[in-house]
């Protein structure tokens, strides 16, 4: 089976998805088109090449409310967002298994094979481990409009079971090490979001979605970052026994994926 990379080109037919009504929204004409990638945009130059695709060929937003009102319009889903300043990163306990409904369904609906669609997933569907926090930023836009966005990224999830492993098995420090990363050396660099909004909620819903990452600053005087990952809001409701955790301490993460340029 085919692995990609972040960043890899493919070249591959796309029709509308005529069942998402998103307007950035297509899929592939043929899956078999999905093959070996025609090219990849590495981290030379300081990111030049990404820095190009994701900064200055696309528009970055400031303000939430751009976003926001362009959704419920339907003239926009995905963007690249510069938050004016980042007050936090915080992270919430969630149930630590899965809903033995969703996974019956599921493993029920990989035995359905559909004539007409790509079936992949179905032979490669397997449960995995079920991340027992989600994680935030709390920021403000340019008008100084107070968010929070939770990161759904698989990344952050990755990071926190490579954390919780080397601290072999110590939750909090490992939480720790997730802080350290996302908040305390995410922040001084230039940090940028990749915004999306879900199919259900694209109209209705009060916020865009959220992640991130960074690349190398390019000098003191001129640091760049950008966001490689996507999320959704979190303005859901809370969950009274479910309270918010800080770290009092934030030692560094020990992992490779989101440490290092890919």
């Amino acid at each position: 089976q085919q692995q990609y990379k972040k960043y890899d080109w493919l070249e591959v037919r796309l029709v509308r998805n005529t069942t998402d009504p998103r307007p950035e929204t297509y899929r592939p004409f043929d899956a078999a088109d999905l093959e070996e990638p025609v090219g990849h945009m590495d981290t030379d130059d300081q990111w030049r090449e990404r820095r190009k695709l994701l900064l200055k060929t696309a528009r970055v937003y400031d303000r939430l409310d751009d976003l926001i009102a362009g959704a419920k319009a339907n003239e926009i889903s995905l963007a690249v967002f510069k938050p004016t300043r980042v007050n936090d990163f915080v992270w919430e306990e969630e149930e630590r298994t899965w809903d033995p409904d969703k996974v019956r369904e599921m493993r029920d609906a990989t035995k359905q094979y559909d004539l007409f669609a790509d079936n992949t997933w179905r032979e490669t569907f397997k449960v995995i481990d079920k991340l027992p926090y989600s994680f935030s930023y709390k920021f403000e836009d340019a008008t100084g409009k107070k968010s929070e966005l939770q990161v759904l990224d698989w990344e952050a999830g990755a990071l926190y079971w490579n954390c919780l492993r080397s601290t072999n098995g110590d939750e909090p420090k490992a939480l720790a090490k997730v802080r350290q990363k996302y908040f305390d050396e995410f922040t001084k660099k230039d940090l940028h979001f990749f915004l999306g909004t879900t199919q259900q909620f694209h109209f209705v819903a009060p916020n865009p979605g959220s992640s991130s990452a960074c690349c190398p600053s390019r000098s003191r005087s001129s640091r760049r970052a950008v966001l490689t990952r996507g999320g959704e809001t979190s303005d859901r409701p809370r969950r009274t026994d479910r309270a918010r955790q800080r770290p009092a301490g934030h030692p560094g993460p020990t992992r490779r994926d989101p440490t290092k340029p890919d």
